[in-house]
Parts: C-alpha cells; sequence; structure tokens
C-alpha cells in the first residue's frame, strides 16, 4: 500500500507519520514535495536554504520516487503530503496509485498554531483552498484530527479497517525524540511533537483569535466546512 496522507500544516500530520512509521511494515516520507514547492514558488519559508540543498528539486522525480521502490523493501508507504506544496505543473498522475486520506483540523486551531512559528500567514500558506480543490480532483477519505486526538486507538483503527490494513498498537505510542524520516525542517517545527510518545488528550475550546488571525480562519472555514461533511465518523460508527 502506498498511503497519501494529505494535510495542512499544525494539523496533527507529524504525529500521524509518527503512528504509521512506527509500524515496522512501513516506510515513512515526511513532505516530498517542500523543496521542489520551495524552489518553485520562491517563497522565503524557515530553514529554507537547507531544504533546498537536501530535498529533491524537480517535481518530475519527485513524483516518480511516489511510485518507486518503497526504502527498507517494507510492503507500505506512508507519505506526507502538503496540498499547497502541489503548484499548477506538478504531476499528480501518481496519487491514483496511492490510497489517499486527507487530515483537517479547524482552521482556528492551525492558524493559532501556525502563528507561533511564522510571522507572516497568508491564507495560501495554510492550505485549506487547495486541499478542498485537491479533494475534489481525486477524492479519498477524510479524517478529523480532533477526533483522533479524542480517540486515538478507536480512530485509527477505523482508519485501518477503513482502507483495508491491520491495526498495529504500535501506532499508539513512540520513542521521545527525532526520527529517521523526519524532514531537515523538524528542528524549527517539530519541538512539541519531538518530545511527545504519543497522540495528545483532547484540545478543549477553539482559541479565541480577532484582527489578521480572525480573518485568516474566516476565509479557511468554508473550506474546511465542506471538507468536514465528507469526515468519516468518529467512535464506534467509524470502526464499523
Amino acid at each position: 500500500m502506498r498511503l497519501a496522507m494529505w494535510s495542512g500544516p499544525r494539523n496533527l500530520s507529524t504525529a500521524m507519520m509518527y503512528a504509521f512509521g512506527n509500524r515496522p511494515d512501513f516506510a515513512a516520507w515526511d513532505e516530498p514535495f517542500y523543496a521542489a514547492y520551495l524552489a518553485a514558488s520562491g517563497i522565503d519559508h524557515p530553514m529554507k536554504d537547507r531544504i533546498l540543498a537536501v530535498g529533491e528539486t524537480d517535481p518530475a522525480l519527485v513524483a516518480a520516487r511516489c511510485l518507486g521502490p518503497i526504502p527498507g523493501d517494507r510492503p507500505h508507504f506512508y507519505m506526507k503530503h502538503m496540498p499547497h506544496h502541489m503548484l499548477q505543473g506538478f504531476p499528480l498522475d501518481w496519487a491514483s496509485g496511492c490510497v489517499n486520506v486527507h487530515l483537517i483540523r479547524h482552521p482556528a486551531r492551525v492558524v493559532a498554531s501556525y502563528g507561533a512559528k511564522r510571522d507572516e500567514v497568508t491564507l495560501d500558506d495554510i492550505g485549506f483552498r487547495q486541499q478542498a480543490e485537491l479533494y475534489d480532483r481525486i477524492g479519498g477519505l477524510v479524517i478529523d484530527s480532533a477526533e483522533i486526538r479524542d480517540d486515538p486507538e478507536g480512530m485509527l483503527r477505523g482508519l485501518c479497517d477503513a482502507i483495508g490494513l491491520s491495526f498495529d498498537p504500535a501506532m499508539l505510542r513512540w520513542e521521545a525524540g527525532p526520527k529517521p524520516f523526519d524532514g531537515p525542517w523538524a528542528p524549527h517545527w517539530y519541538g512539541a511533537v519531538h518530545r511527545s510518545t504519543g497522540f495528545a488528550g483532547p484540545e478543549g475550546p477553539l482559541p479565541a483569535l480577532s484582527g489578521r488571525d480572525a480573518d485568516l480562519v474566516a476565509g479557511a472555514l468554508p473550506h474546511y466546512e465542506v471538507l468536514r461533511r465528507h469526515a468519516m465518523p468518529a467512535g464506534p460508527a467509524m470502526a464499523g
């Protein structure tokens, strides 16, 4: 299985990568198109020079690797993708060879978390519009990160069942610290997840935002709500 997990930033995406990467039958790849996105867009991101120095900047070569041999001769391949990395002209036909899952999170939580790591934030940076458009193009399953945090085992069991994969309890706990499949940007972004040994608990009330942050949430919310309507149900109903 080649599992393409699509999400915007600050969206439980790294913890999900750690969950699948902790299985002995999965290899994991962290944001394959990130360097190509930075090279093509010219946008400034934290650790940009390092990412461009070590990452593949040709999107066609990245796409070929998505369907190429799986690292470590593992039977399954988990790829953590971001929809806003898929710029116009980047190949997407490879996604038809994958199981596509869209991980979503309420935009108020995304904006509050992303803004703590980067000063200037735009709607394009957080990827809600691009994710809704990508879902329209390739389809797939939708899962809400809030429900994973509420019930990690129940939701991961349900997700595995939905994609025809056996559940492995190793998905629920991992060793603290960096992982060999982390992208080179991990020192800037992954501090909290490096301290973790599993999924954090429920998040509580939505953060109260104002000004520019509130405007970003208002712009992202319609796209989130479209995807939320397709989200797999929580709890026992999801697990069947």
